[in-house]
């Protein structure tokens, strides 16, 4: 079998060096990955401006937001002004099969669009709670912990009178992903997604916390409040630059005590999701966030900003001990 092939017009080079240390895979395996779930991942893909996290050989992964200006004409785009860096950044669409491919060639192991459409960027099409287990722990131990702060946020939401889908994240954690009715604010959205951390937290305090500082969660799963606005997330499907090359994948509410981040993997998701989209499947249908909840989120800080103002303060303190 050559290292070098041409699907759909793309050229695909050195396909049988490793992806990276650890993988346990090859290049050639992410593009085979990447083009047995095309259907459903190009799904999560389409219209987002997108990021991705590229693995060169001999270097350290990095994540690639700016297209290069060696990117095919054909690779749909679309420039988005970035505040924090002051100016237009250049993303990629990945719309269809042959951007996907040229991506994977591209050595791009991770996919993360943005909660909006570039057609729609203040209108984010789902809410997300990332869910991140306790430093420190092992595989096993903080993806059990990860899931029983998802249990208390499935009850958040239910309390609110919503709904939501579940996937893993492809490290330890886990993504509880609301769909939303289109024309929701991206402020209202923001402040939804504060609101339900916060109410998932009271449900059981000695399980999961909304303290942004790591040294504040005392071990404790930290429910990530900030993928909103302009943030990514890793799309379902996309593989992770982890040992096994893991894969974000879906997880039905009932089997979620069941699954372990190393069942799903670019070598075992192929055959697991066959000819369905388990992701579309579990997903409930778009929802309008009710007004007292977005309301209630506009009286919680964001918690960058409350982080760094806290941080701020406890640097004063410290060097008023010390003087």
């Amino acid at each position: 079998m050559t290292s070098e092939e041409t699907r759909d017009g793309v050229s695909l080079t050195n396909l049988d060096q490793p992806l990276f240390d650890g993988a346990g895979a090859t290049k050639r395996d992410l593009v085979d990955y990447l083009d047995a779930i095309g259907d459903r991942i190009i799904a999560e893909l389409a219209g987002r401006p997108l990021s991705v996290v590229r693995v060169l050989r001999g270097q350290q992964p990095f994540m690639q937001k700016n297209l290069p200006k060696y990117t095919p004409s054909w690779v749909p785009s679309v420039s988005v002004w970035a505040e924090a860096s002051k100016r237009e950044i250049r993303y990629a669409l990945c719309d269809d099969r042959r951007t996907l491919l040229w991506f994977g060639n591209q050595r791009a192991v991770e996919f993360h669009p943005t909660l909006s459409r570039a057609d729609s960027v203040t209108h984010p099409t789902v809410l997300i709670l990332d869910i991140d287990p306790p430093e420190g722990e092992d595989l096993a131990a903080g993806f059990g912990l990860a899931v029983a702060a998802a249990k208390l946020v499935r009850q958040a939401l239910a309390d609110a009178g919503l709904a939501g889908a579940v996937k893993t994240s492809g490290a330890k954690g886990l993504h509880v992903v609301v769909p939303l009715t289109t024309g929701q604010d991206v402020w209202d959205v923001a402040a939804a997604t504060r609101a339900l951390a916060v109410r998932a937290e009271r449900l059981d305090p000695a399980v999961a916390t909304t303290a942004f500082i790591r040294e504040d969660r005392a071990g404790k799963v930290f429910l990530d409040s900030t993928r909103a606005g302009g943030a990514t997330v890793v799309a379902a499907y996309s593989p992770r630059v982890r040992p096994g090359v893991p894969v974000s994948y879906p997880v039905g509410w009932d089997t979620l005590d069941d699954v372990a981040p190393r069942d799903f993997t670019i070598h075992t998701v192929p055959e697991l999701i066959g000819a369905g989209d388990p992701w579309a499947e579990e997903m409930p249908a778009p929802q309008t966030l009710p007004a007292d909840l977005v309301a209630e989120g506009h009286t919680i800080p964001v918690a960058r900003v409350q982080a760094m103002h806290e941080g701020k303060r406890r640097a004063r303190a410290r060097r008023g001990e010390s003087s």
